[in-house]
């Protein structure tokens, strides 16, 4: 078995003028593709071609980790945005939310300190734990929750330059705010009845 680079749940331009066609042509059809692309070529012949993308990112290492958790976080990510996000949340998101942050500003900023100040190549999550808070965790390169006993990922934020460069070169603040009025609260909300 060998694994196909999904589509992205919404027309190329559809996220402008947060995000532009250039970045996602370039990010979905180059980065996101070679991903899949390597991946392929390193699992065919072996016990984890017959396994799922999930399953491969919890039980590998190296090279094939790398690019199983880069394949996994990057279908996330797609689903994290939506040509219809943005605004604040609603339903049992909302309410988590407030139970572990205080409030929705709180929960934002708490976020927004968390990426800014994720070095280099990395991720921002929203998780859910295993007592049901929720919590903002950084993961560096192609580190991902789903390794994490217990945690669930709900929301996340490409922070590798890749992600942003093309659309707000260095300025990582400007390209939090494209995403907050892209936010998808119902894939959120989808992750959280999981």
């Amino acid at each position: 078995m060998s694994f196909n680079l999904p589509p992205l749940p919404y027309a190329i331009d559809a996220l402008e003028p947060h995000i532009s066609s250039e970045t996602l042509e370039f990010h979905h059809s180059k980065h996101h593709s070679g991903y899949i692309s390597k991946l392929n070529s390193l699992i065919e012949g072996t016990d984890l071609a017959e396994k799922t993308l999930q399953d491969i990112v919890k039980t590998s290492s190296g090279g094939v980790f790398n690019n199983a958790a880069q394949a996994f976080n990057h279908d996330f990510y797609w689903k994290s945005l939506s040509p219809n996000g943005g605004g604040l949340p609603a339903g049992a998101i909302n309410d988590a939310i407030i139970a572990s942050f205080g409030s929705f500003e709180e929960f934002q900023a708490k976020f927004n300190d968390c990426a800014l100040n994720n070095f280099a190549s990395s991720w921002t999550w929203l998780v859910q734990n295993a007592d049901s808070s929720l919590s903002v965790i950084n993961t560096a390169n192609a580190g991902t929750p789903i390794t994490e006993e217990g945690v669930t990922a709900l929301l996340t934020l490409d922070l590798w330059e890749h992600a942003y460069y093309l659309d707000y070169r260095n300025n990582r603040s400007e390209y939090l705010a494209g995403f907050w009025a892209l936010v998808n609260w119902e894939f959120a909300n989808e992750n959280l009845a999981k």
